[in-house]
């Protein structure tokens, strides 16, 4: 038997999510005293190996086939259903993230089995220990799971990334997945990059400046533009924002945005609601600034600044370019 981890990749080239999948799936492993074997699917997957190995894998497994060359939900799980079948593993584990609990929800039902989303610990054993994120984040579930296979993802920023010891050289094995038409119906046929001005990654930035409903309108994020642009951050908005319009849902942080972990993330006019806090509690170290001491009080803020973000931030701003910085 092995503990198989399931990863997302982009020609080969894993992510910080992908690589908290396999330290996660190494420690299980670990635990399990079994091997660790992952799966990719689509071009570029052999290419992943290396990246693998730094993590103990023993052997990455390939899928390849004409329809996986883009993001197909149901055939990349009946792929790695596929994969179940003929390898056994005692665990299969993949992200958290909307990508990664689509798909092992797919494979959950292709195999009949149980899946347990949005994990942060587990002890193997023919009677799993977890402990899961339920709520936006609000509380932690422990739980038990009676499976012969234990199907789990992974909350992202949820675990530390720590590469083995000794290094491997993973067995690359390619195989062909039977697909019929119904598993491809569901596939993405273009990508179309939405051009915000912003060319810093959200999900992977180490500095985020984000806006709520009190920068009052899509003019409002001036002074949060310029000081995102002087620190080198990523723009980012809560749910309030993208509903009223000012900008566009790419730029959400939260529970049904994008979930962050950046060395600080700098909250401007944000109550700090659950559904908000749960997409940036990955974050080192968080600001707020805002004009109520009330939501500042209350939020799971590590320091706050009572004032208007439209005078507070030109303020910082001013500061950062009188010590050089541009």
């Amino acid at each position: 038997m092995v503990v198989l981890a399931v990863l997302e990749h982009d020609d080969g080239a894993i992510g910080d999510v992908a690589r908290q999948v396999l330290a996660f799936g190494a420690a299980y492993a670990h635990a399990a005293e079994l091997p660790l074997h992952a799966v990719v699917a689509g071009p570029g997957g052999e290419n992943a190996a290396e990246q693998t190995g730094a993590f103990g894998v023993a052997r990455l497994h390939v899928a390849d086939h004409e329809g996986l060359g883009s993001y197909a939900p149901q055939a990349i799980a009946r792929s790695v259903a596929e994969l179940i079948g003929q390898i056994a593993p005692a665990a299969v584990i993949g992200a958290g993230t909307e990508r990664g609990n689509e798909v092992l929800a797919h494979v959950a039902a292709i195999c009949e089995l149980p899946l347990a989303a949005n994990c942060i610990a587990a002890a193997p054993g023919e009677t799993a220990q977890l402990t899961r994120i339920r709520w936006g984040g609000s509380l932690l579930e422990e739980a038990q799971m009676h499976s012969a296979i234990k199907l789990l993802t992974l909350a992202p920023h949820s675990f530390e990334v720590r590469t083995a010891a000794a290094a491997t050289q993973p067995a690359v094995a390619r195989f062909t997945p039977v697909l019929s038409d119904a598993d491809l119906a569901v596939r993405v046929v273009e990508r179309v990059k939405t051009v915000t001005g912003d060319s810093i990654s959200l999900a992977s930035a180490k500095v985020v400046v984000s806006g709520g409903r009190g920068t009052g309108s899509a003019e409002g994020f001036a002074p949060i533009e310029e000081l995102a642009g002087l620190l080198g951050a990523a723009v980012g908005c809560s749910r309030a924002v993208t509903i009223a319009g000012w900008r566009p849902h790419t730029d959400q942080v939260g529970q049904t945005g994008t979930k962050i972990a950046p060395e600080i993330y700098i909250a401007c006019g944000i109550s700090g609601a659950t559904q908000h806090m749960a997409g940036c509690k990955g974050a080192k170290r968080i600001l707020a600034v805002n004009t109520d001491p009330e939501v500042l009080a209350n939020a799971e803020f590590d320091y706050a600044v009572i004032g208007d973000l439209h005078q507070v931030l030109p303020a910082i701003s001013a500061e950062l370019r009188k010590a050089g910085v541009k």
